[in-house]
């Protein structure tokens, strides 16, 4: 299948190209680089242009003979995205539904869209299913929940097949530590936490102790990016014209921050020093995921299901790269 990958030099979508490549896919990348890095993917496969740039995005399509496409491009950031919502809507909903209608003028009609259970917002009931009521309390997930509700509009209308998947805390690096997790700024957790552990940082700062949960931290379903990139290249070779294919992807159990942190120095085998600070806006307090469903249907199941197990592969790259690309 050829397959454009947009944001594919970004974390996520750089361990689904390599998968997809793997597996004997056409994969391409299309990147401005403004969050993804170069050296994540190979040169000969990689498009540098922003998904505004509608006559870089034609022209791709038409030379690259594109089947179908996944879509990672977005900004992810739930506290950056309640400081500055246009930003997220500019990009996360106004670039996706140009890329949309581009495709449509294709008539590529395959799409693979990340999505995120921040579309869920504040869930009463744990672990979430896919029949959760959406009700997301940041606009990040409320930008994720638009796209969400315009590829079910597609579909109705055009005929188009797409898979929104809804997954939960990316987490870990590939198992030969080549590629990983190199956000600037940094704001996820564990390669906070190996950062601290490397000495590249005083300390980390846990946001809010006095959530409604055991220990007082927020908690988060951790799953690994190669399962991530596994359940995309499943959903996209299961997809067919007229569907439309809803699924969660976690692990089905939560790990506090405390309890990562503790993960952390068991795996490094060095100390995190921690600060402790206040709640972050549009933060909920727990967040676990049933997979059930990708399970029941796809045949999909997490390799990597072990919170330890996730963060030693996070390690071996946090050590073999403590500058991220830039070594």
């Amino acid at each position: 299948m050829r397959i454009l990958v947009t944001g594919g030099a970004g974390y996520i979508g750089s361990h689904a190209v390599r998968l997809f490549l793997e597996r004997g896919h056409d994969a391409w990348v299309y990147d401005d680089l403004s969050e993804g890095h170069r050296a994540a993917v190979l040169k000969d496969r990689l498009i540098v242009a922003n998904l505004s740039e509608l006559h870089r995005l034609d022209q791709t399509l038409v030379e690259k003979r594109i089947e179908a496409v996944v879509h990672f491009a977005a900004f992810t950031y739930v506290g950056h995205s309640v400081a500055d919502p246009g930003k997220y809507y500019q990009n996360n909903v106004v670039n996706t539904l140009n890329l949309m209608e581009c495709l449509r003028r294709h008539d590529i009609k395959r799409f693979v869209f990340s999505s995120t259970c921040a579309t869920y917002g504040l869930p009463e009931q744990m672990p979430i299913t896919e029949e959760t009521p959406q009700r997301p309390i940041n606009p990040y997930g409320a930008s994720k929940l638009t796209v969400e509700r315009a590829l079910a509009d597609y579909r109705a209308a055009y005929g188009w097949g797409y898979a929104a998947l809804r997954y939960f805390n990316a987490a870990g690096a590939s198992a030969d530590g080549s590629i990983g997790e190199d956000h600037d700024p940094e704001t996820h957790l564990i390669p906070l936490l190996l950062q601290a552990a490397l000495g590249r940082r005083p300390h980390i700062e846990i946001f809010g102790t006095d959530y409604p949960t055991p220990d007082g931290t927020c908690i988060r379903d951790y799953i690994h990016v190669e399962d991530l990139a596994e359940a995309h290249l499943l959903a996209l070779e299961k997809l067919q014209n007229g569907q439309g294919l809803l699924y969660n992807l976690g692990v089905g159990r939560g790990y506090s921050i405390r309890e990562v942190i503790r993960t952390t120095e068991e795996v490094t085998g060095k100390n995190v020093p921690v600060k402790e600070g206040p709640r972050r806006p549009g933060e909920p307090p727990v967040l676990i995921a049933s997979s059930v469903k990708i399970e029941r249907e796809l045949g999909w199941k997490p390799r990597y299901g072990d919170l330890g197990a996730i963060i030693e592969s996070a390690w071996r790259w946090h050590k073999s790269h403590p500058r991220g690309y830039a070594d």
